[in-house]
């Protein structure tokens, strides 16, 4: 591990950050493997839902994320059906370098959340395999480092079909990792799959707003050596503080129903309430709410959107070594609003 330094956190938490680069790394579980603590979540860079995006524009994001010491990219096959994955493997070939990628396998009855039913209709064996052989296609590469299913749900862990299919893609060598990217807003919809001892990584919303996951979820997690990939660190935007109660989304863009009616005024008032982390360090609301995620011990990597280079800059910008205080993480607890605006 020569030519870098090992960084201490208060909260005990040890990150590695090689030398020349600004990004610290975290270890990923029991996998071995060191990931940026700023991995680039890539699913608005797949052109639906964000009301489009720049393909130039995101290709240079995705290279200055590397520059910056990224080399964590999430990802999915229905982020644009694999034009995410595509635009990452096009960066990878424009760089000369590989980062660590997880995709994810979609429902076969593309219902999210995932409800109770029986797996067969879900996920087969099969539809495993040949959608993790899609996303090897797109992402121009032999090998998958993590594949995740993108629903889940626990009544799914004692049921084998899932199960051949992980051992099945490990032991032909096209993915090294598996793991879980869990229903919205249902942290504890997994403990019994963590149990099984197949799922290497949790990939979880966690924010200012929803803390949830840090009572149950994560202490199992740790407990099992799980790594923990934080989605949805801003809550769709709202706490970036840039958007205001009269804010007006572009077309298709999902924010729209999503922030629909009365909740955006209500987002925006609540948000108030986190201005007592900004400091010397922290000097804009992305910059708290990311040091919020980070300061949990159980997280591998937080995965904001990111889709310009100005995205990059600012939240690789947070991966200093410094985390909010004991103090301030206690604040925060009484100010955790439980709701699901996806339903």
């Amino acid at each position: 591990m020569g030519g870098g330094v090992i960084v201490f956190y208060s909260s005990g938490l040890l990150s590695w950050k090689r030398a020349g680069e600004t990004m610290l790394l975290r270890p990923l579980g029991r996998t071995g493997v060191r990931v940026s603590e700023i991995g680039f979540g890539a699913w608005g860079i797949g052109g639906s839902w964000w009301g489009g995006t720049d393909d130039a524009e995101a290709l240079k994001a995705l290279v200055r994320a590397q520059e910056l010491g990224v080399n964590f990219f999430d990802t999915a096959y229905v982020y644009g059906d694999g034009h995410s994955e595509r635009l990452i493997a096009r960066a990878f070939a424009e760089t000369g370098r590989r980062g660590f990628v997880s995709s994810k396998v979609p429902p076969r009855n593309r219902q999210w959340p995932a409800r109770p039913a029986p797996i067969s209709q879900i996920y087969p064996a099969d539809w495993i395999v040949a959608c993790t052989e899609r996303s090897l296609k797109n992402l121009n590469t032999d090998c998958l480092d993590l594949q995740q299913l993108h629903v889940w749900h626990d009544d799914w862990a004692k049921v084998p079909e899932w199960k051949e299919a992980v051992h099945q893609l490990k032991a032909a060598g096209k993915i090294r990792f598996f793991g879980l990217s869990i229903n919205d807003y249902e942290p504890e919809n997994c403990l019994k799959a963590i149990r099984t001892g197949l799922v290497d990584t949790i990939q979880v919303i966690y924010n200012l707003f929803e803390q949830a996951p840090s009572d149950q979820l994560f202490p199992a997690c740790m407990a099992d050596r799980v790594g923990v990939i934080v989605r949805v660190p801003f809550d769709e935007g709202s706490l970036t503080g840039a958007l205001r109660p009269d804010t007006v989304f572009q077309k298709d863009d999902f924010r729209a129903d999503y922030f629909r009616g009365d909740r955006l005024r209500e987002v925006c008032e609540r948000v108030k309430a986190f201005d007592f982390l900004i400091r010397d360090e922290i000097t804009t609301p992305a910059q708290a709410a990311l040091k919020f995620c980070l300061s949990h011990p159980a997280v591998s990597t937080v995965i904001p959107g990111m889709r310009t280079v100005r995205h990059v800059e600012a939240n690789a910008r947070v991966s200093d070594g410094r985390l909010l205080a004991l103090e301030e993480l206690a604040k925060l607890k009484p100010l955790a609003w439980r709701r699901n605006f996806y339903d």
